[in-house]
C-alpha cells in the first residue's frame, strides 16, 4: 500500500498524465508485491520516463524520471529516503490503513527532492563523478512486457480455473470412488516399503 508520496505541482493539462503514470506506479506496487518483479533494484522503462525502485526492510522506494535524468542520482535519491525513513518510527507505518497517508514521509520526500531537481549542483556532480568507474548493479525491464506477462499469467489461471471447475474428475463422489480403488493399494505399498525396511535393518543388525 502506498504510504506517502511527493509533492505535486502540475497544470490541469498534465493532470490526465500524471494519473496515467500513477496508475502505472501502483501496477509495479502491487508487481513487487506479489513477487512477480523482483525486490531489488530496478530500473522500469515507460515511454521518455522510467520508474526506479528500490525494496528494503519490506519497504519500496519507487521515482518517476526523464529517461534523461542520471540513473545513479535517481538511486542515490532513493538511498537518501530510506535512510530518512529509518528514522522513524516503523511502527507509525505499520499502523498506516489507507494509501498516501504516511503525512510525515511528504514533507521528507519534498526536501530531498530539492537537492535532486538540478543535475549540475556541485553536491550532484560529485555524487556522480564518485561513482564514475561503478556500474550500478540494477536490472531493467520494459512495463510492457511486464504488462503483458501479467495478462498471460492471468489468462493461464483463468483457464486453469475453467478446467476445474467443469472437469468431471473434480466430482466429489468421483474423487470418492478413486479413494476407495487406491487407498488400499497405498497402504499395502507403504507396508511393504515398512518390511522390506525392517528386514534390511535385522540382516545389518545381525551382522554386527
Amino acid at each position: 500500500m502506498p504510504l506517502a508520496q511527493g509533492p505535486r505541482h502540475v497544470h490541469h493539462e498534465e493532470n490526465d498524465v500524471l494519473t496515467t503514470y500513477k496508475q502505472q506506479a501502483e501496477f509495479i506496487l502491487k508487481e513487487i508485491s506479489s513477487q512477480a518483479l523482483p525486490s531489488s533494484n530496478m530500473t522500469i522503462l515507460v515511454d521518455h520516463h522510467c520508474f526506479n525502485y528500490m525494496v528494503e526492510n519490506g519497504i519500496c522506494f519507487l521515482t518517476l524520471c526523464e529517461s534523461s535524468y542520471p540513473r545513479k542520482l535517481a538511486f542515490h535519491y532513493l538511498q537518501d529516503l530510506q535512510q530518512e525513513f529509518e528514522k522513524l518510527d516503523r511502527s507509525l507505518a505499520d499502523r498506516v490503513t489507507k494509501p498516501h497517508t504516511f503525512i510525515k514521509l511528504d514533507t521528507i520526500i519534498g526536501n530531498i527532492r530539492k537537492q535532486y531537481v538540478d543535475t549540475r549542483t556541485q553536491a550532484n556532480l560529485s555524487k556522480l563523478e564518485a561513482h564514475r568507474q561503478k556500474d550500478l548493479d540494477i536490472g531493467t525491464e520494459e512495463l510492457s512486457l511486464i504488462t503483458e506477462n501479467r495478462r498471460r499469467v492471468e489468462m493461464i489461471q483463468r483457464m486453469m480455473e475453467a478446467h476445474i471447475s467443469t472437469s468431471p474428475i473434480w466430482d466429489s463422489k468421483t474423487l470418492e470412488i478413486i479413494a476407495l480403488k487406491w487407498t488400499p493399494i497405498t497402504i499395502l505399498v507403504v507396508t511393504a516399503v515398512l518390511l522390506w525396511t525392517g528386514l534390511i535393518l535385522q540382516d545389518d543388525f545381525r551382522q554386527w
